[in-house]
This record gives structure tokens, sequence and C-alpha cells, in this order.
């Protein structure tokens, strides 16, 4: 059975359409990317997975059981966890105490969530970094702060929206190393990126959406061919090569 099987699902906003009839299923241990251009409804679609817009038609279930309409705690209690393209910390908190916060969503006891905050920490590298105010974190450590916060909830789904996007290449392959990890480590991953050259040799498969639409599916070999993509998003270069 999928980890994850989104049936047909739409949804609108003030008269737009951010995704239409949108179908695909997701692996355990899958490391899949969501892509597209500006404005394809990438992110919509993470915000109905993780609970916190119900689609207007259609339905998202993880293993097999309904998610959609179920709210964001919930589907955290069932195990998705997600970041923000947007850094969401707790700046006047310590970089243990943001990562406590997830923690608290599996426990009630102060010992056990610093306990997991601590080891997430490790996991992620910023260990060293525990004591420090979140505001006092570099651009990509505030990334890896998202994603220890998120792994603190022991996910099965993570969500990753543009953990990678505005790091410098040696940042960004440090990032590609942790997602593997995370992968590693039984968790199934969906990632929005727009740093195709990053992306596409970390993913098994990529969903291309355009226009709120499912464009296309496939390995990334694929892809990069496939003129539709190219076309809509990926661009001359692609075409050339």
């Amino acid at each position: 059975m999928a980890l994850l099987e989104i049936r047909g699902v739409s949804k609108s906003f003030g008269g737009v359409a951010a995704n239409v009839d949108i179908s695909f299923v997701v692996e355990p241990g899958e490391i899949l990317g969501l892509i597209g251009p500006n404005g394809a409804g990438k992110t919509s679609l993470f915000n109905a997975i993780a609970g916190e817009v119900t689609p207007d038609a259609g339905e998202i279930l993880l293993d097999g059981a309904r998610v959609s309409g179920l709210g964001p705690v919930a589907c955290a209690g069932r195990g998705i966890a997600r970041t923000f393209q947007v850094v969401r910390s707790f700046d006047s908190m310590t970089v243990l105490e943001n990562v406590m916060v997830g923690a608290f969503s599996r426990t009630a006891s102060a010992g056990a969530a610093m306990k997991a905050a601590e080891e997430t920490l490790e996991f992620c590298g910023l260990a060293p970094r525990a004591a420090r105010l979140a505001w006092e974190l570099s651009p990509p450590e505030k990334r890896r702060l998202e994603v220890a916060r998120a792994l603190a909830t022991q996910p099965r789904l993570l969500l990753l929206d543009e953990m990678l996007t505005g790091l410098t290449p040696t940042e960004a392959q440090e990032g590609v190393q942790l997602v593997r990890a995370v992968r590693d480590r039984g968790i199934t991953v969906i990632m929005v990126e727009h740093v195709m050259e990053i992306v596409l040799p970390l993913v098994s498969r990529a969903v291309v959406l355009n226009l709120g639409r499912v464009l296309t599916i496939g390995v990334p070999g694929e892809i990069v061919k496939n003129p539709d993509v190219i076309r809509a998003y990926l661009g001359d270069r692609y075409a050339a090569a």
C-alpha cells in the first residue's frame, strides 16, 4: 500500500483554482520531488496534505485512512510534519526549546521532550547551537532548525518546502545529505524545490505541476527530457541538452 495517496484533489481561493484534480501516490521510503513554476499550486497542495486547508473536492489518504479535512493537529498526530518556505522559528526561545515544541506533540514529559530534542539536534548538526536563541542562527541553520522541529514530532511523512533554496553550493550539499539521512531513518519525504541541479539527482520521482494541474509524473531522467516540462518550467538550457 502507498503511504500517501492524493485522489482528485481540487482547491480554489476566491475563484482562483490553486489545485485542479490532482492525483498521485507516494511510496514508503521515497523522496518525491514536487516541482513547477511559481503559482503552480505546490504550496497549496502542501497545505492540504498537512491539514491546513481542506480540499474542495477529492481526498488525501495516509496508509489508506482519510486525513484531508482533519486539521493540522490531527494530521501531525497521524505522522505528517512539514517545514515552511518562510522560516517560522520562535526567535525568543533557544534552539533546544524550539525543537522541544515539536517533541511535546508526542510526550507530556519535559524530560522526555528535552532528550528527544537533544537527539534530534545532534542528528541535524545543530547540537553546538542548542543554547543559542533562534534569532542568532544563520539562514542555513534556521532551515535546519525547521527540519529538526518537524522531525521531533516523529513523522512518517516529512514535507520540505524549499529547504535548499538560497543556500550556497556547499550548504545545499549538506542539506542533501540531511535529506538522505532522514530517508534512511525510514521517513518518507516530499520536497518542493526550485534548484533542479540539486533536487533531480536527489529524488526518485518528480510530480510536475503547472497552473494547478499535474503536467507529468516520472523519474528525473524522463522529466528533464519532457518537452512540456521544458517549455513550462525548465527552459531552453534543458532543451539544448
